[in-house]
């Protein structure tokens, strides 16, 4: 298939793995399946693939690890499918890269609703239209379409919402995908206090939330850290204890 998207099924369990095969398989992605997490790195390192699912509990290298080192060469959408049901283990995930976590066992339907909820949402390396998953409903963009030259944010922070790039006194950022998209729509929203279920509703699909606030204090302490550590002292993003978080442009 030409322009075909490609996936990498990262799963020890055969049965599991050549299910999450063939759904991907029959939703149009090119799929290689990994059982071992040193397998998926060669595999995701030569393929460059647009999706990967990941299993935490692998035979060699424990799956975060596999995320952290993915996130090191991909942008890809990652999507961990694990066993392990502890708040921890999922915010964990979330904060080494990957984009959404889902429990064994879940229903293919669930899974096919949150591949097409992922690909709904921009990423600086898309080139061409989002894959044809068609079973979730419609899910607006967290960012708004914009002239690729505009610009938000401050004097010493500025957003480009066309090319994706956040620059902090001209130096670029580098965020994933959810942090830029938690930060737009922070920017787009100056001084007011942006509630966290908000945030959520914004950035994630509306039918297949996180089920936890946490995990937008987990991406957002990312994001803060990043622009922390790109600004010296600076912070632009407040925490109102007990509501959510506000953009201050003129915070010093």
């Amino acid at each position: 298939m030409m322009n075909a998207r490609t996936a990498v099924v990262v799963e020890d369990d055969h049965d599991v793995g050549d299910a999450i095969s063939q759904l991907l398989d029959q939703a149009g992605f090119d799929v290689t399946v990994a059982r071992t997490g040193g397998e998926a790195l060669t595999v995701i390192g030569d393929a460059r693939p647009d999706l990967v699912t990941l299993d935490l509990t692998l035979p060699d290298i424990d799956g975060v690890e596999v995320c952290r080192q993915i996130r090191t060469v991909s942008d890809c959408y990652v999507i961990v499918v694990s066993g392990r049901t502890a708040e921890v283990d999922r915010l964990i995930g979330l904060e080494v890269g990957a984009d959404d976590y889902l429990v064994k066992p879940f229903s293919m339907r669930e899974l096919q609703a949150r591949v097409a909820a992922l690909f709904r949402r921009p990423r600086s390396s898309e080139t061409g239209p989002a894959a044809a998953v068609t079973t979730a409903a419609p899910v607006a963009d967290p960012v708004p379409d914009a002239d690729p030259t505009s610009m938000d944010g401050c004097s010493d922070l500025t957003l480009n919402r066309g090319s994706r790039e956040v620059l902090v006194s001209g130096r670029e950022v580098d965020l994933t995908r959810t942090e830029f998209d938690l930060l737009a729509h922070l920017v787009g929203h100056p001084g007011v206090v942006v509630p966290r279920e908000e945030l959520m509703r914004a950035v994630w699909a509306s039918d297949f939330v996180p089920d936890s606030t946490h995990v937008v204090d987990v991406h957002l302490a990312n994001l803060r850290r990043k622009l922390r550590s790109a600004a010296g002292s600076n912070q632009w993003i407040r925490t109102i204890r007990g509501v959510g978080f506000r953009f201050d442009p003129c915070c010093p």
